[in-house]
């Protein structure tokens, strides 16, 4: 796995985070103060998730005035992806023996 995927599967491992991506991903861009009160945490908390979801490249940001908005960055579970095709050719090829297994043992 890359480090880029595991910054990924990392950031998202935590609930609230997930919460915070899958909202901007849905609603759009927000501000600290609207995700603040969807989150249902302190502000200083939503921030901390925030950074941790920017290391990943999950949520972009842009300033306007005295906030900050942010936005889901759905491209950056690319990486996500790419690894569960892997595993997906890895499995179907799997089923694929299986199936010529079971057929050559059933006359």
């Amino acid at each position: 796995m890359t480090a880029e995927a595991d910054n990924v599967f990392k950031a998202l491992a935590d609930p609230t985070r997930r919460a915070i991506f899958e909202g901007l991903a849905r609603d759009g861009e927000q501000t600290v103060h609207a995700l603040t009160h969807h989150a249902g945490i302190s502000q200083p908390a939503v921030s901390k998730h925030l950074v941790i979801l920017k290391r990943a490249h999950l949520v972009g940001h842009r300033r306007q005035g005295r906030e900050t908005h942010y936005r889901a960055r759905p491209q950056a579970l690319a990486p996500i992806a790419d690894w569960m095709n892997l595993y997906s050719t890895f499995w179907q090829n799997r089923l694929d023996h299986l199936e010529d297994l079971l057929k050559r043992m059933d006359p």
